[in-house]
């Protein structure tokens, strides 16, 4: 019986690590592929965006809260003024019902006279003002369009706790991605002379741009 060579030990050992890479280089590229193309996509309008022409639609209402929520809020108000603190409940279903909107335990900005609620967004802008004098009630509603919404998709502005999971666990992704590439790079370099000069260049490029352009 034959006992294997260290070379054969060497080559079986590379292709158990070479097919190892393979899988986690797929498994990564295909959870990255649909997120890779929005941020590469969303990056070219982050980086045009003064060019790409934004037409916001602005929608403003009006309503009168009823008196006995007013003596609420006043109350509240002059428990907390100056703080950051959510609406009472009572407020949040009366909007609900008012406005169509879902202030959601967002922090309002409380005074003695009025007490205001921003509620920012993805591609757009919200808040509600409700003045606790006469009860005068001011909802403005400001939506940027598309484009504006995925650029802030892109950056995570205003997107909430789940999308920021996913851009954390998307940039983990991408890393294993790269990581996995380079290993792999290296197990076929020694075959493809062109391997290391086209990475050099790869680094080499954004370098050379960074210093002498970025100022």
């Amino acid at each position: 019986m034959s006992v294997p060579s260290a070379s054969s030990a060497r080559n079986a050992s590379r292709a158990v690590w070479l097919k190892q890479l393979h899988q986690w280089h797929w498994i990564s590229s295909a959870m990255c592929l649909v997120g890779m193309f929005l941020f590469a996509i969303t990056g070219i309008t982050l980086n045009h965006a003064s060019q790409i022409e934004a037409r916001p639609t602005i929608v403003r209402q009006q309503a009168q809260a009823p008196a006995p929520l007013v003596a609420e809020l006043r109350a509240y108000a002059e428990r907390h003024d100056g703080a950051k603190e959510p609406l009472p409940a009572k407020a949040e279903a009366w909007l609900a019902d008012t406005f169509k909107i879902q202030p959601g335990g967002r922090a309002a900005e409380w005074s003695a006279d009025e007490v205001y609620l921003p509620m920012p967004k993805a591609g757009g802008d919200a808040w509600v003002r409700i003045g606790l004098e006469d009860g005068a009630t001011e909802f403005e509603n400001t939506d940027r369009g598309w484009i504006s919404w995925l650029n802030d998709v892109h950056k995570g502005r205003n997107t909430g706790a789940a999308w920021n999971w996913f851009i954390d666990i998307f940039a983990v992704a991408c890393l294993v991605f790269c990581i996995t590439g380079l290993l792999i790079l290296k197990f076929h370099a020694a075959n493809r002379p062109f391997t290391w000069p086209m990475v050099g260049l790869g680094v080499l490029i954004p370098v050379v741009i960074a210093l002498l352009f970025i100022h």
